[in-house]
């Protein structure tokens, strides 16, 4: 069951529409109402680039693989659309989700060097008592119901590569695409497949090097709207994707042949759509993004309530 992800729990329990999970954390916030009044928080992109930066910083010190970080990410993402952020000390959290996905991920750490290296970076927010971290991997696991399988992008972007003829440098942009998804609630609502197209139909069509975010912007929404005019008319001739912005002309031979193979294939073209706009907008709102906000916000909070004892 853990090998296929069409029966795993990933896809029976804990893929959402929208709607849903905007009704999960309005629910939250209702029952937890004088808390959040009192403390604000910056916008919850912003926390996720925040606590992704620390997550890896973490990473990278304990040499953990960059899987593990993303089923850490996964683990957080669940666990705080059914627990207030306000009621928990995010540090902790974040030490433990890592900690718990190198499990997971069959790449364990030992819990003493986790908290060691914990602390090193946050002295304030993490004691030196392990038992601390043992508490808060148990209340991730029940309220993750031990549904802790992750299925992640990555495999289908290398079994895509090269039936797509991906350059090395197309590949790195789509698996950093993908790296970056994790930031968003893209992974509570869409399958791990119509990520990894995602990924590479922003690798082939953004070309972040070349142009800013609006040119970009342009030209994904005028690849999305090749793709869903071919798929419409299904159609297996490519259609013409220009845009006449920064770029000029933009007709690109593997734009066209993913448009075909998408057209003519089972990937659901609303679903590649919304991911395309939402990671589109991630990259709008990190332009925004500000560490020492972030960590101030959480700070207060964190230190007001006794949360980092």
């Amino acid at each position: 069951m853990a090998a296929n992800y069409w029966v795993s729990t990933q896809r029976l329990y804990w893929q959402f529409p929208r709607e849903t999970i905007l009704d999960m954390r309005n629910s939250l916030e209702d029952a937890n109402r004088e808390i959040v009044q009192q403390y604000g928080l910056p916008d919850r992109r912003h926390l996720s680039v925040f606590f992704n930066q620390q997550l890896v910083k973490l990473g990278r010190r304990m040499t953990v693989r960059q899987q593990a970080i993303a089923t850490a990410q996964i683990f957080i993402r669940r666990f705080y659309i059914k627990v207030e952020i306000r009621r928990t000390n995010p540090y902790l959290v974040l030490v433990t989700a890592l900690y718990l996905a190198c499990k997971m991920e069959e790449c364990p750490q030992h819990i003493r060097v986790v908290v060691s290296e914990a602390r090193n970076m946050w002295p304030e927010f993490i004691t030196s008592d392990v038992s601390k971290l043992g508490e808060c991997e148990f209340y991730l696991i029940s309220e993750m119901n031990c549904q802790m399988i992750v299925h992640h992008p990555y495999r289908t972007l290398l079994d895509l590569q090269t039936k797509h003829k991906l350059t090395p440098d197309e590949t790195s942009l789509s698996w950093s695409i993908i790296n970056d998804h994790y930031l968003t609630d893209i992974s509570l609502m869409f399958p791990p497949h119509v990520i990894a197209v995602t990924a590479i139909f922003l690798a082939l069509v953004l070309k972040p090097s070349q142009s800013g975010l609006q040119a970009a912007n342009n030209a994904a929404t005028l690849a999305a709207n090749a793709v869903q005019a071919a798929a419409n008319k299904n159609s297996s001739t490519p259609t013409n994707i220009t845009d006449n912005s920064a770029h000029g002309t933009l007709t690109h031979t593997k734009v066209q042949a993913l448009v075909t193979w998408l057209a003519e294939g089972e990937v659901n073209i609303e679903a590649l759509v919304d991911c395309t706009q939402e990671i589109i907008s991630l990259y709008d709102v990190w332009e925004h993004y500000s560490e020492k906000t972030c960590k101030e916000q959480i700070a207060r909070f964190v230190k007001a309530r006794g949360l980092d004892k």
